[in-house]
């Protein structure tokens, strides 16, 4: 397939329409048994009748001030985390890139492990994970570009070198942290949804950047062939890196202070879905925030159910489901 056709070809409204339909149903699902599962269970119509309006009290109270939120939380930060991994896949034209591949992930946990080394909670840590995550951002960056400018090579290079000296400050921090402080830094840093109390600004902005990216689907397909193709069929090449660039880095940090780090999400999820839906960005990118989010739920929900009423971190979980799916992913592709 050449350029040109991937620029102009047409794709069918039933294209697009079939595969996020079906998806939409799968993530509706996903939150119907992510909210009706916990320590007391709830049935599927007694669920919905809370939704309606309806139930007793203690089922609104289960419903729409404990489980919704952090399902709601959950399909959020999976829905980011997969669209970001689909764009750094495109930015930097390698299929092993990741959100975290840049260390955005290492410097949102740096700062939130020395907001709770301070004493600090809440609120606080989340904003502190997020300006260290645009910290990171700016820094790779910067030292990416250097005097020239910067290529996808040299981006993700020093990316990897930011995520080592990342990690070697938050051994430090936990090497110097109490005793009392160790677990609940250990459960952040392994991904921890229950904090996740107000996802409304984590969805507006999954939903913001699906119909900001929809309409540049075409551009990003031709981007991802190369960047003198891209030149050459008349596409600004740098300003669209730039912005695929920090969209995903934004992306990655809302999802950093919402759940902390989870893995494997924004790797594996854009992998499947090239493979059953092809690589055409206008179908991939909402599938992305689709099926991310339906992952994460489930992932959630079974670190919510498996050793009941103990919680395990969501990461592990995610691990635990990415790791071997993506060996299967590299055996069959072999």
């Amino acid at each position: 397939m050449n350029c040109a056709s991937v620029w102009s070809r047409p794709v069918a409204a039933s294209d697009l329409l079939r595969p996020l339909s079906l998806l939409l149903l799968a993530a509706l699902a996903a939150v119907l048994v992510s909210v009706a599962t916990g320590s007391a269970d709830l049935s599927l119509e007694q669920v919905l009748a809370v939704l309606s309006g309806g139930g007793s009290e203690l089922q609104r109270t289960l419903v729409l001030e404990l489980r919704l939120p952090r399902t709601l939380g959950a399909f959020a930060t999976g829905g980011l985390l997969a669209v970001a991994g689909a764009l750094m896949q495109v930015l930097l034209r390698n299929p092993l890139a990741d959100p975290y591949v840049l260390g955005l992930s290492g410097g949102a946990a740096f700062a939130a492990l020395l907001a709770m080394l301070s004493g600090l909670a809440g609120w606080l840590v989340s904003g502190s994970a997020f300006a260290g995550a645009l910290l990171s951002t700016l820094l790779v960056f910067g030292l990416a570009h250097g005097s020239g400018s910067w290529t996808p090579a040299r981006l993700l290079l020093t990316g990897v070198v930011m995520a080592s000296g990342w990690g070697a400050l938050i051994t430090l921090v936990l090497a110097v942290a109490p005793a009392r402080q160790l677990p609940g830094m250990l459960y952040w840093l392994m991904g921890d949804l229950s904090q996740s109390a107000s996802p409304g600004p984590a969805l507006a902005l999954l939903v913001g950047v699906c119909v900001l990216l929809m309409p540049l689907g075409r551009t990003l397909n031709v981007l991802a062939r190369g960047p003198l193709q891209a030149a050459v069929l008349g596409v600004s090449v740098r300003p669209l890196e730039w912005l695929v660039y920090l969209v995903a880095s934004l992306m990655t940090a809302t999802a950093v202070t919402i759940a902390g780090t989870v893995g494997f999400v924004g790797l594996v999820v854009p992998h499947l879905l090239r493979l059953l839906l092809g690589n055409d960005q206008r179908l991939i990118l909402p599938a992305c925030a689709l099926a991310g989010g339906t992952l994460l739920v489930l992932a959630d929900t079974l670190a919510r159910g498996v050793v009941a009423p103990e919680q395990l971190p969501v990461g592990v979980v995610t691990a635990m489901i990415g790791v071997p799916t993506f060996l299967y992913l590299l055996y069959r592709n072999r």
